[in-house]
């Protein structure tokens, strides 16, 4: 019954390590990734904005080029 009770609290101490180090890599690595991306798709929007309003033609050809033609 000893034994039992070490070998629950062993696995609750690495449950609780692996949820830290998940953490930490979640928020402190995949985060500021996400927020590039979302910078990048932003400014991405804008130019083609920008693009589609002075010269329709252009971004016609930008979107049949990247195949997103609708």
């Amino acid at each position: 019954m000893l034994r039992t009770l070490f070998t629950i609290g062993v696995v609750a101490i690495l449950a609780l390590w692996a949820l830290k180090f998940l953490g930490v890599l979640v928020f402190g690595v995949l985060g500021p990734l996400l927020g590039v991306a979302i910078k990048v798709l932003v400014v991405g929007a804008v130019v083609y904005g920008v693009v589609r309003v002075v010269a329709p033609d252009s971004a016609r050809r930008l979107r049949e080029k990247l195949g997103a033609g609708a």
